[in-house]
């Protein structure tokens, strides 16, 4: 590694050189290459923080915009060692911007004319715009191997992970990028597959130990079967896709839609627009535009593409990757509406009244330019009065509106009373390494609930359009909860000293009526938790059976046709309906759109039994240096074994054994949700407060083993010997029998 100048040394060089003081003539003066830059223009950034220096303007025009991720073909490497290469899809009508290649240790090496999928930076410096980073050679698309290293004599050989795979690979003393006899790695195939012996392979990266957090994902990824690596022939079909033109499509350019998305979010699928709606017959109300990026200009029904993404059914998140369901030039370039891009969408004008209610809506396909990508965070800074050099700009004529559009639709809300539940969301913090560095729970702010508001808006308003037309689609179904469930809901209610209305037909009011009551109590977690317990799981289905969680009778997902395929099938049905082109749901779509529900709605249930399962071993890798500390949380759950504790730090979920709970023997009734001991009759139920002991995390298996200390503030009471049978736990035992025959008897006289 190159020596990096202090800002002593950077000083003087420039006071000595006052017309070579460009970043990349600091750069030649000091002989710092490739990716050590980095540590250079951080250092540059904190003298320009500190007063010590002034960033100079180009010398040239700034030219248009290049694509995040873009297509690039590498040139000779100049004098001085260094790549620049020429982007392909330049077609403003300034000078072609100058893309500086930064490659990484572990990149290929690249050649002059090898074109390449990079993600850019953009920079201000006096001999080139952008910085770019390597996603892959276009063309190129090795196989990947997961496994554990083991070292011998010439390299070594890797044994991957995942069982079905079998065949292990060598790797050479070369390719072995300093990984350690036991090491996770992931490596990618080295040259043609060979007849005779073992294939070989080239490690990329060493993830340590294979318990370690740097790991988890990867291992949940192959348990769960979710494919992560893209057939050479989906690659190759994705790489020569091109932008989509305005033939055929509504001009939206000149409309100021914005994309609001998480501040690391790697691509935006949706944006939105609203105004005041100058109707002199609907006064006081709004017009809410939503576009979505047009999938299925791309995704041809039965191609390469198509047949990948069915199959992975959807995108699965991870606090450390993600894996898309589309391939990167997709999914992070021409799918996503990149701020100044011009980008295909389909989009749907809806019209508001005063109360926000909606009273018409028009679907059309068209090509946007996003007017600016912003953040949640930036966006409710500015409406709160703190708005930035980005979003100050926008305020009036953009976000404003957007607000006011909104509030109105909060009014329909309040009157529709979709189910209100109140379930933070935790936000696994890394760091480079992989290790938590921390585990907060996600702030909700009312730029969160806008966006959420006009993506619920424009699904129903799609749902609407199909059945108007008799177009087959995917509905997201939801149904309501089943009697036996609504029944334990009752008791748990009416143990916590609420009621749940019974006797008429249940609607989400009467839900809401119930969480409203228990919250800021003791009681609000527990009631949210088992309200959302007595719910059933969504699904897709071509049948609509109504959303009740939503208390929507018609709804289906049109939002996110970048990370889910029922929404591309959706996007396909409103092209077919409104005879927009070719690229509509195709007979054969719709002749298995029964197993195409059940196939995505299994799908989306492995990525969240991944994502849940890669969070739990997170936790447990963060906790695993707090054993012996004491943790306060809530009883979650109960089973026959023990009783699930999740803690309110972290929001992790741990499980107290019940041969934990002392030497008397504890009676599971599992109608009621208790654990009864048979000696003392001391009994733990869902939802009390308690107070645990962390004694065993296991990052492995993401499990945690913990000692109950107090329940409700109260110390347990020492246990009878189990040796024999007491009058007193005779009695116990006669209460709960008794207990049960009542409940019997209560639900038979309703």
């Amino acid at each position: 590694m190159t020596r990096i100048p202090n800002k002593a040394e950077i000083l003087d060089w420039i006071s000595a050189n006052p017309t070579q003081s460009s970043k990349r003539d600091i750069a030649k003066a000091f002989g710092i290459k490739g990716a050590d830059r980095i540590d250079l223009k951080r250092t540059l950034k904190e003298l320009e923080a500190e007063g010590h220096l002034e960033r100079r303007k180009r010398s040239y025009g700034d030219p248009e915009r290049l694509p995040p991720v873009s297509v690039l073909q590498v040139k000779a490497p100049d004098a001085d060692g260094d790549l620049f290469a020429r982007p392909l899809e330049w077609h403003g009508e300034g000078i072609e911007p100058i893309v500086l290649v930064l490659p990484r240790a572990s990149d290929p090496a690249l050649g002059e004319g090898d074109r390449i999928l990079a993600r850019l930076t953009v920079v201000t410096e006096s001999d080139h715009n952008y910085e770019a980073r390597l996603i892959r050679r276009i063309g190129t698309n090795p196989k990947r191997i997961l496994g554990v290293f083991r070292k011998g004599a010439e390299g070594g050989r890797i044994v991957p992970i995942e069982k079905a795979q079998g065949t292990e690979w060598t790797v050479p003393e070369a390719n072995r990028f300093g990984a350690k006899d036991g090491e996770l790695v992931e490596a990618e195939q080295a040259g043609p597959k060979s007849r005779v012996g073992l294939p070989r392979a080239r490690i990329v990266a060493r993830l340590g130990d294979p318990s370690s957090p740097r790991a988890v994902s990867l291992i949940a990824i192959h348990q769960h079967g979710i494919p992560d690596a893209f057939p050479d022939a989906v690659i190759a079909e994705a790489d020569d896709k091109t932008p989509l033109g305005l033939s055929g499509r509504q001009d939206l350019r000149d409309m100021p839609l914005i994309t609001i998305d998480p501040a690391d979010a790697r691509d935006h699928d949706d944006a939105c627009y609203a105004h005041a709606d100058d109707d002199p017959k609907n006064p006081g109300g709004h017009v809410v535009w939503v576009a979505i990026a047009d999938v299925a200009a791309y995704v041809r029904p039965g191609s390469a593409l198509d047949n990948e993404a069915r199959k992975r059914g959807n995108s699965s998140y991870f606090p450390d990757r993600v894996v898309p369901m589309l391939p990167d030039r997709l999914s992070g370039d021409l799918c996503s509406l990149h701020e100044g891009v011009p980008r295909a969408c389909i989009a749907v004008r809806m019209q508001l009244d005063t109360d926000g209610r909606k009273i018409g809506h028009k679907f059309v396909r068209g090509l946007m330019r996003s007017a600016a990508s912003l953040h949640y965070a930036e966006v409710q800074a500015a409406v709160d009065g703190d708005p930035n050099d980005r979003t100050g700009p926008l305020l009036e004529p953009v976000i404003e509106p957007l607000y006011a559009a909104y509030r109105a639709l909060v009014t329909a809300r309040e009157d529709r009373q979709p189910l209100d539940l109140d379930l933070p969301e935790r936000k696994i913090e890394l760091a480079d390494d992989g290790t938590v560095t921390s585990v907060n729970f996600r702030e909700r702010l009312d730029a969160h609930r806008l966006i959420e508001e006009f993506m619920v808006l424009a699904n129903v308003a799609a749902a609407e359009t199909l059945i108007a037309k008799r177009s087959p689609l995917l509905f997201r179904v939801h149904e309501e909860p089943s009697p036996e469930k609504l029944d334990t809901l009752r008791e748990v209610a009416q143990a916590a000293g609420y009621n749940l209305a019974k006797g008429q037909v249940l609607q989400t009011r009467h839900l809401n009526q119930l969480l409203r009551a228990a919250e800021g109590s003791d009681n609000d977690e527990l009631i949210n938790m088992s309200t959302l317990r007595s719910m059933t799981q969504a699904y897709y289905s071509p049948q609509n059976f109504g959303h009740f969680g939503l208390a929507l009778q018609h709804y289906a997902h049109f939002t996110s046709p970048i990370r889910r395929y029922a929404d591309l099938i959706v996007h396909r049905a409103l092209i077919s309906a409104h005879g927009w082109g070719k690229d509509g749901l195709s007979p054969e779509e719709i002749e298995r759109l029964d197993q195409t529900a059940t196939h995505i709605s299994d799908t989306e249930r492995r990525s969240m039994m991944a994502e849940r399962d890669t969070t739990d071993r997170y936790l447990a890798a963060f906790l695993s240096e707090r054993i012996g500390n004491e943790f306060s949380g809530r009883i979650s759950g109960i089973a026959r074994f023990g009783a699930f504790v999740k803690l309110d730090e972290t929001g992790a979920d741990g499980l107290i054994p019940v041969r934990s709970l002392g030497r008397e023997y504890f009676q599971f009734d599992r109608e009621a949700g208790t654990l009864m001991g048979s000696d003392t009759g001391f009994t733990i139920a869902i939802g009390q407060r308690v107070t645990v002991r962390l004694a065993q995390a296991t990052p492995v298996t993401g499990g945690l083993e913990l000692v109950l200390l107090t329940v409700e503030d109260k110390a347990l009471p020492k246990g009878q010997s189990p040796a024999g049978r007491s009058p007193r736990r005779k009695a116990v035992r006669g209460k709960r029998k008794s207990d049960k025959v009542k409940r019997k008897v209560a639900r038979k006289r309703r």
